[in-house]
């Protein structure tokens, strides 16, 4: 079974800021990667009732780069406030939810893989579902998988001074060099990524790294049991 397009190893920061971006706009939405290994993300709008994915130029997803994958593969149907998954015999090789083979409509649940051919598209719904799981703030856990291990323990360090109060001030890029025994440069360069990743590459230089300490506690990208 591919990757799903989720994983870590595959984003690049660019990437992260995207889906962020979409997922803070609260619709539904597909992630693949094309024959470039570009992400593509796919957004399901509000009125839309169906999706169809395939070969064909004229489905809505279209992947043609992929011989076992059907002319007319797979379709998504919405159902009242949910989207479900429908292979009724459309496709020769079969469409996978999380490794199960489809042979009825299935509900999708944020964070599912679908894989037809070998393609994987992952489901979000970051802006609610009717499921009984709690729904995933944007910023949560999502973006805490993605880090690389430099990035978080950067994040870490950056955040080790509110361990003991929540009106500490973040730790100096000399301070997490020092404790992680690399360069300031490495310091830097990682910090300017998860400001990209964060959404606080905007703010003034001085409100940067508060900023980003604050949104990694806040969402618990960061827990106090980490500091």
């Amino acid at each position: 079974m591919p990757d799903s397009p989720l994983d870590a190893h595959v984003a690049t920061p660019q990437d992260l800021k995207e889906r962020i971006a979409a997922e803070r706009r609260g619709t539904p939405f597909l992630v693949y990667r094309d024959a470039n290994d570009l992400q593509v993300i796919v957004e399901l709008a509000p009125g839309g009732e169906q999706l169809t994915i395939g070969r064909r130029p004229t489905n809505d997803v279209v992947l043609d780069w992929d011989s076992e994958i059907s002319r007319v593969h797979a379709a998504l149907e919405r159902m009242g406030d949910d989207w479900t998954v429908v292979d009724d015999g459309l496709s020769h090789n079969g469409t996978y939810l999380n490794g199960a083979r489809v042979t009825s409509r299935q509900r999708l649940k944020d964070g599912d893989v679908l894989t037809v051919g070998e393609v994987a598209l992952a489901f979000r719904a970051p802006g609610g579902e009717s499921m009984s799981r709690p729904t995933v703030t944007a910023m949560g856990p999502h973006v805490g998988e993605l880090l690389t291990p430099a990035q978080r323990r950067v994040l870490v360090a950056l955040c080790r001074p509110f361990k003991d109060s929540t009106y500490a001030t973040p730790a100096t890029n000399q301070q997490i060099a020092d404790e992680l025994v690399v360069s300031v440069d490495a310091v830097k360069s990682t910090l300017r990524a998860l400001f990209e990743v964060f959404g606080v590459d905007a703010l003034p230089q001085n409100q940067k790294r508060a900023s980003l300490a604050l949104q990694a506690l806040r969402t618990g990208v960061i827990t106090r049991r980490d500091l």
